[in-house]
């Protein structure tokens, strides 16, 4: 059958999207997701996502990963589908929907361009020897390095994600340089099991872990620069726990088609 998908990008973090609120799709098929992500043979992108109905919300989030998993939280394909959203009129400028790490609140712009996306609280950070443990919808690795620009993040990141210690579970691994204002961020993601544009649970990661190693507190916005452009982490920081934490940033419509399945 022929299906309508959309196809949306964040950063650079790119995505399919089809409108599932009629349930005529049945995405439980690993292999169906695959194709669909896949950058010769289907549309290409680094998740699929469908926007179906949700009791109590004004629609739920389910993402699939390129691998045709399905995925923890994903922080710029949130902001991709509020963006979804109010394009097919589910939403105007404020949404309340659900993701599978819980519920989330966004704010879109007139434009429908920028998209504000509050994440889960944080309130643990551990520490693998000199990199940064959290969780931030999806689990995080950070670490702090010199001439990102150059680095071999598919190797060294590869390496980090497939050891003894996160194989079995898998870890996105962030690799951070300071920059004059903010932070430059590549990061390997599991799940694609390359090196993306951007990650939004990513970034969100970082801004928090770089606040603990410079024991910043109070309301804090960072800058992060990734491959595919610019996004801005805000959050309150009390020396232990993290609240109100906005992913912001772009979101578009890159084009729409049909396809084959």
């Amino acid at each position: 059958m022929k299906l309508q998908f959309y196809k949306y990008q964040g950063a650079g973090n790119d995505f399919v999207l089809f409108d599932n609120r009629d349930n005529a799709i049945n995405h439980h098929d690993p292999a169906l997701i695959q194709r669909i992500c896949d950058r010769r043979f289907g549309v290409g992108g680094d998740g699929a996502m469908f926007l179906e109905n949700e009791e109590g919300y004004d629609f739920k989030m389910v993402y699939y990963n390129a691998d045709g998993q399905p995925s923890s939280m994903c922080g710029n394909g949130g902001r991709c589908i509020v963006a979804f959203a109010k394009h097919l009129q589910v939403i105007d400028t404020e949404t309340n929907f659900l993701a599978v790490d819980g519920p989330h609140y966004a704010k879109i712009s007139e434009e429908g361009d920028w998209v504000s996306l509050q994440m889960i609280d944080v309130n643990e950070v551990s520490r693998d020897i000199d990199a940064y443990l959290l969780n931030t919808g999806s689990p995080h690795y950070v670490q702090l390095t010199n001439g990102l620009a150059e680095k071999d993040v598919y190797t060294e990141g590869s390496a980090i994600r497939n050891n003894d210690t996160y194989r079995a579970e898998g870890i996105n691994i962030n690799f951070v340089e300071p920059m004059t204002e903010g932070y430059f961020v590549r990061t390997f993601e599991r799940g694609v099991e390359d090196e993306t544009y951007a990650c939004g649970t990513g970034v969100t990661a970082v801004a928090l872990a770089m606040a603990k190693h410079h024991n910043q507190t109070g309301i804090i916005s960072t800058p992060i620069k990734v491959l595919g452009g610019n996004l801005n982490i805000r959050f309150n920081y009390d020396g232990e726990s993290y609240t109100d934490i906005f992913l912001e940033g772009p979101a578009k419509q890159v084009f729409k088609g049909e396809i084959e399945l």
